[in-house]
């Protein structure tokens, strides 16, 4: 029986050749594989992602009728399908697969196979640069007008791709398997030079496809809840006293992992264009040395899995070739730029999403967040060049997205020019096994105010927030303190002011 393949694009497009010859390359090396699939069963989906209005939740809303209406036949029979998404594509179909197919009671999703590729899971950093410079860029856009509803959901930390992947993360692997879902995602780490903007870093940023960090990619994220315990009075470390303030120590509560899902970097391979792109530059010309190979065996190696065993092994067989790929392409070197060559290296990158509120459930937006490592828990024991970007999120004062080089935090070796005498293009870089927060909340005096608080510099925090190749999102849940002072039941009928009230001792001690 021939298998249904339906193809979702991404953000901003304007026309389904964005496809390129991927779907006839795919029908015409689908033989190899013992899979039969005919063009005509290769649908095309277009979805309007370019108007402002129109926001993810939308679109899959969308998606769930025209799969009703135009592969209904097809499906009534029992047949089920495979979806290819590229780039934004990817959370739409995720959001339609859990508004239709993840609740109590829902029918057998349509989909049986997702196959992710460059998917904006946990967002793209770009989206914070607004859409007059993003619909400018050809490394992703075409020039076309960006749509703002799409792009909130983009922005890195957004309210609706937290509650999306939490979802995500704390099904394990409920909905994967014959009677669920198959997921899936490829992506590359290589920049497309032609494509790069002089006037945005994030185009060539180290870590990602030039649109998409590789970390952003994979759906195997992780979970942690840090919350404030009891109220202390704060001691000066030298002289042993106490300082007069307050604070509350940082534990982690809850600390969750989502389930294996296959996820592969694909050697030499960028968000988009014709030249590397991992959808775009596929031809239609296959066998077994055909160009992007790599792109087409990993999509029709996805399309085979048929049990949970069988995705577990390609998970398997996915993290070796990651690895593989990431150490192949650790050293990059381009001649001609800024008339010499230039030397880029690719190290292996994680991402955290920090989230701040307080046990009643407000956002705390006033906040330094500092990290901390070693065995006194001091900023100054972090590695060198550990640190690559900080993005607050635009409509989530309360959230900020922190990129760590995972290989500098865990120690690297020298990177060497083979093809140059061994010219040593960065020497070792020493790391650290341990992480730790500190994390100083404003306001800290009043009736109701925050007090600073710490979790200390050890390698349970370093593992449980940092994980190679993919991102964890932290809840930070400060304690609100209320001073007594701020409701009182006076004894007797006699009247009196309390304009000039002091908030009194926090209720808390």
């Amino acid at each position: 029986m021939d298998t249904i393949v339906v193809f979702v694009h991404g953000w901003s497009v304007t026309h389904t050749d964005t496809y390129g010859e991927l779907p006839a390359r795919l029908a015409n090396d689908a033989r190899r594989e013992g899979l039969s699939i005919r063009t005509a069963e290769i649908h095309l989906g277009r979805y309007i992602s370019f108007h402002d209005e129109v926001k993810v939740k939308d679109i899959a809303r969308a998606f769930e009728n025209a799969v009703k209406q135009q592969l209904g036949s097809l499906l009534s029979s029992g047949r089920r399908f495979v979806c290819i998404t590229h780039s934004t594509g990817g959370p739409v179909v995720r959001e339609w697969w859990r508004r239709y197919y993840q609740k109590s009671g829902a029918e057998t999703c349509p989909m049986s196979h997702l196959i992710m590729l460059a998917p904006a899971n946990y967002g793209s950093a770009l989206a914070l640069l607004g859409k007059g410079k993003i619909s400018r860029m050809k490394s992703w856009f075409g020039g076309v007008e960006p749509g703002q509803g799409v792009l909130d959901w983009l922005a890195l930390g957004s309210r609706e791709a937290w509650n999306l992947n939490y979802e995500w993360i704390q099904s394990k692997a409920k909905y994967i398997g014959p009677k669920g879902v198959f997921p899936f995602v490829l992506t590359g780490q290589q920049i497309d030079r032609k494509l790069y903007d002089n006037l945005n870093a994030y185009t060539g940023e180290l870590g990602s496809d030039g649109v998409v960090r590789a970390a952003a990619a994979n759906l195997r994220g992780s979970y942690v809840r840090l919350a404030q315990q009891d109220l202390v009075a704060e001691v000066n470390a030298r002289s042993g006293k106490k300082t007069g303030e307050l604070q509350a120590r940082l534990a982690i509560e809850q600390e969750i992992t989502a389930a294996e899902t296959p996820f592969c970097i694909v050697p030499k391979r960028s968000h988009s264009g014709k030249n590397m792109g991992i959808m775009r530059s596929v031809k239609k010309g296959g066998g077994a040395h055909g160009r992007n190979q790599n792109t087409v065996d990993a999509i029709l190696k996805c399309i085979a899995v048929d049990s949970v065993q069988g995705h577990q092994a390609l998970a398997k067989d996915f993290h070796q070739t990651t690895k593989k790929v990431q150490d192949d392409e650790v050293l990059e070197v381009v001649d001609g730029m800024l008339w010499r060559s230039t030397d880029f290296i690719h190290d292996c990158y994680s991402m955290a999403i920090f989230r701040v509120t307080d046990q009643e459930g407000y956002p705390v937006t006033d906040f330094d967040l500092i990290l901390t490592a070693g065995d006194t828990s001091s900023p100054n024991h972090l590695p060198k060049g550990f640190f690559m970007d900080r993005q607050r999120n635009p409509n989530n004062g309360n959230t900020v997205t922190y990129y760590f080089n995972h290989s500098a935090m865990t120690s690297c070796p020298a990177v060497l020019d083979k093809n140059d005498d061994n010219r040593v293009v960065r020497p070792a870089i020493e790391g650290t096994r341990t992480l730790g927060f500190q994390i100083k909340p404003r306001p800290t005096e009043g009736f109701a105010h925050y007090v600073k608080g710490e979790i200390k510099a050890s390698t349970q925090v370093f593992d449980a927030v940092l994980k190679p190749n993919a991102t964890t999102m932290v809840d930070i849940v400060l304690r609100r303190v209320v001073g007594e002072e701020t409701c009182r039941l006076d004894k007797g009928i006699k009247s009196n002011s309390f304009k000039k009230t002091k908030p009194g001792k926090p209720l808390d001690l």
